[in-house]
């Protein structure tokens, strides 16, 4: 986690050291271990550091090369060091000495534009090019790291956080409305666009070029291969294989000068990180491995029963090799201050759980934080493996595994035939159909019935929203088609911007097993009967975690459920808040339904743990608002 900064004066203008010395300063909470700044002519670029792994604590940035013929600033950690040493020719120096930015640096001068694709990790860079007379710039495969941008034709101006970019005179203050409308319908697929007019970000796993004649490009680099296909000869090999790529994963992930952490909620995701990564730290330098968990030990009987995961965190604990830690997250506050100080207004209703464990861990001198977003949908749950077999009519090995998992899952087979087979092989083509038909007569209508009808038509959501997805299709009777389409959402780079400022303001690098990539290309191309086997969902993690999970972690088939603590601390806590908003509209009376939002609020407040979609419209109409008065934006 560190933070970088750049302007690129498109009409040849000098860049003032200045500017570069107040965005640097603007974002000084991603990097209290040094700032610094280069400039030369019309280009200049900045950078804010945050030692976590061993070689970072070498390393100078911008990092300048050849008589200033190139010059890098990242926010960057490179997984696959070991091969890109070798093959970038570095084998004159000890491996411990060469710092990650000097590695993006010379795959850039060996491959170029396509050096982005030769990296695994998680980046967000900008290299000047003299000899070019280019600005290059690339984001990691996911969006872990954040990279925003504006472009004038005077200018072109970068950052990791908007805030930098604001700090400028040149950069407008404007409101996006279009944005606003996508906020209140929860469509997040977009990955472009920000709530401020004309800043825009790097999309996930794409790259930025503008050179002499200051025209820009924007390429995706890379993306999961859909005709990719794992096959062994047995069940036993899809396990190891599985469970060698995952131990990867967390491995590199484990590189940190400082003492590393993770979350630990009893689930199936971090339990597994967090166990292998207990493992290897033993075998490596006799570590133990911070754990971070959340507990509301407060709430009434008849919500903890839902949320109480103690049990499973016990079983995890008991193993040996944890120090760990457990956070009050009952009682701490569920709209907390980011999310009006964070730029944008966002709708992440268990965000203040995050931020309580953040919090925890830099009181413990942890700079490296694990998590376990998001195994659900790179190990996938399978359960569109029971559509397939109905689709391709393999009866006998549907009803198997239906009969199976009812039986496990303690579900009616009706229930899941009805929800796996009739639904998305029927009744949703049907349903697709209808809204093809609403959208070529007009009569569509939003996700949300938040948005301002009026609003939503003034600023043409539907066009755009079906401009966005026109390429998606809308039935994907393969499992494999289901798996690309959950890792393929504009959700996940949002998640990380929001987990990357968040974790920034106290001084942590998150870092995901779950999305490296060379995991999630192994998910997608096994089959879908390791992902759904026997009536296991997400099988290939479970058989691989044998003698690694305590068996009660390894095997259980449900989680808990975070919203009982956020219905019920929301009103609690915020009740005024919620008031002021109702009684008091203006400022989202011209995007919000009014009329929505109040009977939301009078439903919620008389029975907040019943009806579980009213808190979230309350949260997304009351962030908005609050967010509008913070940011005194015009449209």
């Amino acid at each position: 986690m560190s933070g970088i900064v750049g302007i690129y004066n498109l009409n040849g203008k000098p860049v003032e050291s200045t500017d570069l010395g107040r965005m640097v300063d603007t974002i000084a909470h991603r990097g209290p271990d040094g700032a610094d700044i280069w400039n030369q002519g019309s280009i200049g670029l900045g950078h804010r550091m945050l030692w976590t792994t061993p070689e970072s604590l070498l390393e100078k940035l911008p990092l300048v090369k050849e008589n200033n013929q190139l010059v890098i600033t990242a926010d960057a950690r490179i997984d696959n060091r070991d091969e890109l040493i070798s093959a970038l020719s570095f084998g004159d120096r000890p491996a411990e000495k060469i710092t990650d930015s000097q590695l993006i640096l010379a795959a850039y001068e060996k491959w170029g534009e396509q050096c982005p694709h030769k990296l695994i990790g998680d980046f967000a860079f900008a290299i000047w090019d003299e000899r070019k007379q280019r600005l290059f710039c690339a984001r990691d495969p996911m969006g872990v790291k954040p990279f925003y941008y504006y472009r004038s034709p005077e200018i072109f101006v970068f950052a990791s956080e908007i805030k930098a970019l604001l700090c400028l005179a040149e950069v407008p203050r404007r409101l996006n409305e279009l944005k606003v409308a996508y906020y209140l319908d929860m469509f997040c697929e977009d990955q472009v666009m920000t709530f401020y007019q004309d800043i825009c970000r790097i999309p996930a796993a794409s790259y930025l070029s503008i050179g002499r004649s200051h025209q820009m490009q924007v390429q995706s680099y890379w993306s999961l291969d859909p005709k990719k296909e794992i096959r062994f000869n047995s069940h036993q090999e899809y396990i190891e294989a599985f469970r060698e790529v995952f131990t990867e994963a967390v491995r590199c992930r484990l590189r940190s000068a400082f003492p590393v952490g993770s979350t630990l909620s009893g689930g199936l995701d971090s339990s597994s990180i967090a166990c292998t990564a207990r493992q290897l730290l033993a075998k490596s330098a006799n570590k133990k491995l911070h754990t971070f968990s959340a507990i509301f030990p407060s709430l009434p009987k008849e919500d903890l029963r839902w949320i109480d995961e103690r049990h499973y965190m016990n079983a995890v604990k008991a193993l040996g090799g944890f120090e760990s830690h457990d956070v009050r997250a009952d009682q701490l506050n569920p709209l907390i201050d980011i999310l009006w100080q964070d730029e944008e207004p966002i709708s992440a209703p268990n965000l203040y759980i995050h931020q309580g464990l953040y919090q925890c861990a830099n009181q413990q001198g942890v700079r490296v934080f694990l998590d376990g977003i998001d195994g659900d949908s790179t190990i996938s749950h399978g359960w569109s493996y029971i559509t397939e077999l109905a689709y391709t009519g393999r009866w006998q090995t549907l009803f198997r595994e239906v009969t199976a998992a009812a039986r496990l899952c303690r579900l009616p087979r009706k229930r899941i035939l009805q929800h796996y087979v009739l639904n998305p092989l029927l009744l949703e083509p049907v349903g697709y159909l209808g809204q093809w038909l609403r959208k070529i007569t007009q009569t569509n209508k939003p996700n949300n019935n938040l948005i301002n009808t009026d609003f939503a038509q003034r600023v043409g959501i539907l066009k755009h929203r079906h401009e966005l997805l026109k390429n998606i299709p809308a039935f994907a009777p393969s499992a494999k088609q289901q798996h690309l389409l959950s890792l393929n959402t504009g959700l996940y780079p949002q998640v990380m911007e929001i987990a990357d400022k968040t974790s920034a303001r106290c001084f942590l690098e998150p870092r995901y097993p779950f999305l490296d990539r060379r995991l999630m290309e192994f998910c997608v191309a096994l089959p879908p009967e390791q992902k759904f086997r026997q009536g296991w969902t997400r099988a290939i993690l479970r058989f691989a975690m044998n003698d690694i999970l305590p068996p009660e972690v390894q095997w259980r088939v449900g989680k808990g459920r975070l919203n009982y603590n956020f219905d019920r601390k929301l009103l609690e806590v915020e009740q005024q808040t919620l008031k002021e908003v109702i009684s008091k509209p203006q400022a989202i009376e011209p995007y919000v339904n009014i009329s929505v939002l109040r009977s939301a609020y009078e439903r919620y407040s008389s029975q907040p743990q019943e009806i579980e979609d009213e808190s979230m419209t309350l949260l997304i109409g009351m962030c908005l608002s609050l967010w509008l008065h913070q940011s005194n934006l015009t449209a």
